[in-house]
C-alpha cells in the first residue's frame, strides 16, 4: 500500500510541478497575447496592482509551490500552497472574469483555464492527503522513506 500512494504521489508532484512550471512561465515572461488574465482581472476589479506586481508575485509562488512539491519532505506544503494558488485563481474567476475567459480574437477559451484550475485545486489537495508521510520509529530503519 505504502509503495502505491509513493507512486502516486511521484506521479501527482510531477504533474503539478509542470502545471505550476508551464503557468509561471507564461506570466513571467508575457509575449504578445500570452498573459491577457492579470490585465483583465486589474481593469475589471479597478485593482491595478494585479498587472504587475499581482501576475509576478503569483508567479513566484507558482514557482515556488513547485520547488516544494519536488522535495519529498516539503512536498505537503507545497501542495497545500499549490491548493491555495488554484482557490485563489477560482475565487478571482467567479468574482471578476467569470468561467470562459475572453481570447484577444472576440471568442472565449471555453472555460479551458476554469477547468484546468480545478483540475490543479484538485491534485493538489489529493497530493497534500495521499503523499506518504514519515515512518514512525527508528528514521535510519529499512521503514525510512525519507532516507534521513
Amino acid at each position: 500500500m505504502r509503495d502505491a500512494r509513493m507512486m502516486g504521489s511521484w506521479v501527482l508532484a510531477l504533474f503539478l510541478m509542470a502545471m505550476f512550471l508551464w503557468i509561471a512561465d507564461q506570466s513571467l515572461f508575457p509575449g504578445e497575447g500570452r498573459n491577457i488574465v492579470f490585465p483583465m482581472l486589474a481593469e475589471k476589479s479597478e485593482y491595478y496592482l494585479f498587472e504587475p506586481t499581482g501576475r509576478l508575485a503569483v508567479s513566484l509562488l507558482e514557482v515556488l509551490a513547485a520547488l516544494l512539491i519536488l522535495i519529498p519532505w516539503t512536498r505537503r506544503l507545497g501542495a497545500i500552497l499549490g491548493a491555495l494558488i488554484a482557490a485563489g485563481a477560482l475565487a478571482a474567476q467567479f468574482v471578476w472574469i467569470g468561467m470562459a475567459l475572453p481570447t484577444p480574437d472576440g471568442k472565449t477559451d471555453g472555460g479551458g483555464l476554469f477547468y484546468l484550475t480545478l483540475a490543479l485545486l484538485v491534485a493538489s489537495l489529493v497530493l497534500a492527503v495521499v503523499h506518504p508521510g514519515r515512518s514512525g520509529g527508528n528514521a535510519s530503519g529499512p521503514q525510512s522513506y525519507y532516507g534521513r
